[in-house]
């Protein structure tokens, strides 16, 4: 709409402070004139202010006005929290409604926004107020018709300084679900971040209905590692404290679920997923050498190197049937505790090292049953193969041999050789990185000729032949090495080699660290994939199964993309929430989100959140629930925004300025013309009358 309006206004000839000086001069004349001439100060007075009329140069301002269309912003919620039941059709009909009318009104720009934009990404919280600063941040208040929001009322971002609600003109908000909703949801109170391998942790959490649930106690079902379950009767509305084992290193997550209710509004926040991270305390470590070699030392600097590790070692000094004149009691500082180590407190050991022993009569044999029983319930053996392995004082012809992984094949070569990896050690976690450096390593000069009988061959030696074995046994793990040379590593024989990395890899793995588990299943979370990983020896190939937070699953393939050990397929993170992998024999846990994220602890439709803004901004809240979405108004300035039945927008009127003409009422040359012509009327008029 074009329209022109006029207006009066001064363009003066002179500087505005030049014409307060004529005016100023002006008064003063006048006063002297009002003493000595009083009966010519009217006429005098009119020839001062047709002056100074004149100097400021009185025009008329005509401007070209076009008026500009008010704008109005419908947001759209589409957070999770609006996927439950029907509001998300509901806010999808309500929007297509709204559209329609506001399409219809002369002068109003309907601009539309939803919140967040991009549904494929994962939504914490619903910030609808940082849309609309967004979305409106280049209107002036000026042309700002309203904002009309349509969501279950569960926005996180209301501004807690309501003065200047009004900035956004009438606010309104049209409700998606529906009234006296049920709900049950846990939340965790309390839970540590971190908790030591082995021990427990108190985990606190609670039941929370809203108040139209009448039951008193909930059943809520835990769940941690693989298979572990566990069943708890807690009261709602209260703190339920559990106790929890710390099972592993790393990441521990436990699940807790609650069972739902009938008609309850949704079960997603019927679950909630608590991360603590499993450390260490100390590794406790047996290590038993045999005969003393020039390599004795290499195991014992290793393992003390490590503040972590709280070693006991003992060492065989001398054979009870070899004869010297060296007395007994100076070869041995405490009679060797076989049923404490190997009975009452084998279990308390994480690892256990047998360096280049041998049978004899200090230990009894039926200890070694003890061993192979404590490694397949879980324990950790590690055996370093010296040339009586080969022999009939090898430990082989104990219970052990149930357990290792290479049978002597009775043969020792001393030869000079480097250890190589295999096809399967270049892929398994303990040695992959090793191939880049395998070059440069120095020689060992004997080698324990066995034949593997189980496990994984990840080094091999002279002609190819077995060099070191990975095996699991029940629970446990076992490893073997087929020679007693890793010391020359460590003095730096022919430029040395990994030593140190490659024993603390095999401890760490002998004691199931899950960084290198060479099945480990394993997930990333990007911005907007899980990126699922599963280690493998062998297959170039395999499906996992997904378990999605809504309880839907899904199969992913995973392939090989290098040949780093690592089979990788990819997931879209949809969903907030813990997504379950399994590959058939083991499970990992994601958790896509913040723990316990606001959009899905609270889900229930409410106004409360919303009502105190919206009156301050002149507007109302609506339930559709009731009638639908509302008649839609548009109003002037000032008017009342709502009403029985409708809701209402703000007219502003506002308007571009496209033209202006500046039309002075006289032209300065015939203003002066008549000004003189005036004074010299004056002067002929006072000069008669003098």
């Amino acid at each position: 709409m074009t329209g022109t309006v006029f207006s009066i206004h001064f363009a003066p000839l002179v500087p505005p402070a030049l014409l307060v000086v004529f005016a100023a001069l002006g008064i003063v004349l006048l006063m002297a004139c009002a003493f000595r001439a009083r009966h010519l100060i009217v006429w005098r007075t009119l020839a001062v202010l047709a002056f100074l009329v004149v100097l400021a140069n009185p025009s008329l301002l005509e401007e070209e006005r076009q008026g500009v269309s008010d704008v109005a912003l419908v947001i759209a919620d589409q957070s999770p929290s609006q996927s439950i039941g029907n509001r998300a059709e509901k806010t999808e009909n309500a929007l297509n409604d709204i559209t329609v009318t506001l399409k219809g009104q002369e002068n109003l720009d309907v601009r539309i926004a939803r919140v967040p934009q991009n549904q494929s990404s994962l939504t914490e919280e619903t910030l609808v107020f940082e849309t609309i600063q967004n979305k409106i941040s280049d209107v002036p208040p000026s042309r700002r018709a309203g904002v009309i929001i349509i969501s279950d009322g569960q926005i996180h971002d209301v501004p807690a300084d309501m003065m200047n609600a009004a900035e956004f003109g009438p606010l309104h908000v049209l409700l998606s679900g529906n009234k006296n909703e049920r709900d049950r949801q846990v939340k965790i109170v309390k839970a540590p971040a971190y908790g030591l391998v082995g021990d427990e942790v108190d985990i606190t959490f609670r039941i929370v209905d809203t108040d139209n649930i009448k039951e008193p106690t909930g059943i809520a079902r835990i769940r941690w590692g693989s298979d572990q379950k566990r069943t708890v009767y807690a009261p709602k509305g209260e703190d339920y404290t559990v106790r929890l084992p710390i099972s592993n290193a790393g990441q521990n997550i436990y699940e807790i679920e609650v069972d739902a209710l009938n008609d309850e509004l949704t079960e997603a926040n019927n679950k909630v997923a608590i991360v603590v991270n499993g450390v260490r305390d100390r590794l406790k470590v047996l290590l038993v050498s045999g005969q003393p070699h020039n390599g004795g030392r290499t195991w014992r600097d290793m393992l003390t190197a490590d503040p972590g590790v709280d070693l006991v070692h003992f060492t065989i000094l001398r054979e009870p049937d070899k004869l010297d004149q060296t007395p007994q009691r100076e070869l041995s500082l405490i009679a060797f505790p076989f049923r404490e180590l190997f009975d009452i407190k084998l279990y308390d050991f994480d690892l256990i090292i047998f360096d280049r022993y041998q049978l004899n009569r200090i230990m009894p044999t039926y200890y070694f049953t003890n061993i192979a029983r404590y490694v397949r319930e879980g324990g950790a053996l590690l055996v370093s193969s010296g040339p009586s392995f080969v022999n009939e004082f090898s430990i082989y012809n104990t219970e052990l041999r149930d357990i290792l992984p290479g049978r002597p094949a009775g043969k020792v070569t001393e030869a000079a050789f480097k250890p190589t990896l295999t096809t399967i050690g270049l892929n398994h976690p303990v040695t992959m990185d090793f191939n880049v450096m395998a070059q440069s390593w120095g020689s060992w000069l004997r080698q324990i000729s066995v034949t593997p009988t189980a496990g994984d061959v990840v080094m091999s030696g002279l002609n190819g032949q077995p060099l070191m074995i990975l095996n699991r046994v029940g629970d446990g793990r076992v490893a073997q090495i087929a020679s007693d040379q890793i010391w020359l590593w460590s003095r730096g024989y022919e430029g040395g080699g990994p030593q140190r990395e490659l024993l603390r890899r095999t401890a760490h793995w002998l004691m199931k660290e899950p960084e290198l588990d060479e099945n480990g299943l394993d997930a990333v979370l990007t911005k907007e994939d899980i990126i699922i990983r599963r280690r493998s020896l062998n297959e170039n190939e395999m499906d996992v199964t997904v378990t999605l937070p809504d309880g839907s699953a899904q199969n992913v393939a995973l392939s090989r993309e290098s040949d780093v050990g690592w089979l990788t397929g990819r997931l879209p993170a949809s969903q907030t929430g813990i997504f379950t992998i399994s590959d058939g024999t083991q499970d990992h846990f994601v958790i896509a989100g913040s723990l316990n994220t606001p959009e899905m602890t609270g889900v229930i439709t409410t106004e409360e959140r919303v009502k105190d803004i919206t009156k301050e901004s002149g507007g109302s809240v609506r339930w559709l629930a009731d009638k639908g979405v509302p008649d839609i108004r548009v109003l002037p300035q000032g008017r009342k925004y709502s009403g029985l039945g409708w809701i209402g927008l703000q007219r502003n009127n506002d308007y571009n300025v496209v033209g202006v003409k500046n039309r002075p009422f006289l032209p300065a040359w015939l203003s002066l013309i008549m000004l003189m012509l005036f004074s010299v009327w004056m002067w002929w008029r006072e000069g008669k009358t003098a």
